[in-house]
């Protein structure tokens, strides 16, 4: 139980340092180059972790980092880098919101996991909570960015899915490090011909990019993998309602953007969610009173009789 929760924390650091990419994307970042700027994001990342490991993929894990890359980093980089630009901050990191109820659904063919009960009641919240938070804005809602950040939740909770089905022997670090190489190498010929020359960087670009390198990118999908390594992928999505929470909290904060009592309600719902989520002990296996469960029975203790 103790070990569930602090997986729970680890895992927790990934939606918090999303969230607060699309505000630093949003206002450091140059626009208009979102296939730059996602191959900027996780080529740097991903040979960070490659020096730290020092690991290469071997066998089948060639083709599938190069699917994962896609799904995961690549495209979803893009796509989210996309949402940024064209949504207030509040409104990109809350369809994101609705990434639990997709990652249950595929997980439970792919993985065999079917969904709890209060799993379940918690995705519908957590989406609740994103259908307040958007159509009760007093900010104007792009379809195109809308779109774009629903696509990356699509790709990104399939490849979630799969990178806890596909589970690698060589370690978090390799495999989030192969994933990061693989989409940052496929998205700058892409960028080259698409973008064409690479955007200048300013000082205030080069500190955000570093930002979105190291926390956003490198340390949020170690922290992400590991707690799908060790964790059930419902609950792990439902942990990621934290990437709208911080993206709202951090748009009005600093961003100016105004949160209305609706979208109160819908952070109360997504929170709401989250604690839904929330570990639970087992119970002791039937016919074993007083033992809860991982725990060896006490043995019975024998007193020799006196002469």
């Amino acid at each position: 139980m103790e070990a569930t929760f602090r997986w729970t924390l680890v895992t927790a650091i990934a939606p918090v340092a999303w969230g607060t990419n699309y505000y630093v994307t949003r206002e450091f970042l140059p626009a208009h180059h979102p296939l730059y700027g996602a191959a900027f994001r996780a080529l740097p990342a991903g040979l960070v972790l490659l020096a730290l490991c020092r690991t290469l993929p071997r066998g089948s894990w060639w083709w599938k980092a190069l699917v994962l890359g896609v799904l995961n980093m690549g495209g979803f980089f893009a796509l989210v880098y996309v949402a940024a630009q064209l949504l207030p901050t509040s409104l990109a990191s809350t369809v994101m919101a609705t990434s639990p109820l997709a990652m249950m659904l595929i997980a439970w063919p792919l993985l065999s996991e079917r969904p709890r009960p209060t799993h379940l009641l918690g995705a519908v919240a957590g989406l609740g909570g994103v259908c307040l938070m958007l159509l009760s804005g007093t900010a104007r809602v792009a379809p195109g960015g809308v779109l774009a950040s629903a696509a990356a939740m699509a790709m990104s909770s399939l490849g979630y899915v799969l990178a806890k089905r596909w589970r690698c022997e060589a370690g978090v670090l390799a495999s989030t490090s192969w994933q990061l190489v693989a989409g940052g190498l496929l998205l700058l010929p892409l960028a080259a011909v698409v973008e064409g020359t690479p955007p200048a960087l300013d000082a205030p670009a080069a500190l955000g990019f570093g930002y979105v390198t190291v926390v956003a990118t490198a340390l949020a999908f170690a922290a992400w993998f590991a707690g799908l390594r060790h964790l059930p992928a419902s609950t792990v999505g439902l942990v990621g309602l934290l990437n709208p929470v911080t993206g709202v909290l951090l748009g009005t904060a600093l961003a100016g953007e105004a949160l209305t009592l609706r979208q109160c309600c819908g952070l109360v719902l997504t929170l709401a969610g989250i604690l839904l989520s929330r570990p639970t002990a087992r119970k002791p296996p039937p016919g074993v009173p007083g033992v809860s469960a991982g725990a060896s029975p006490a043995k019975p203790v024998t007193r020799r009789s006196t002469p």
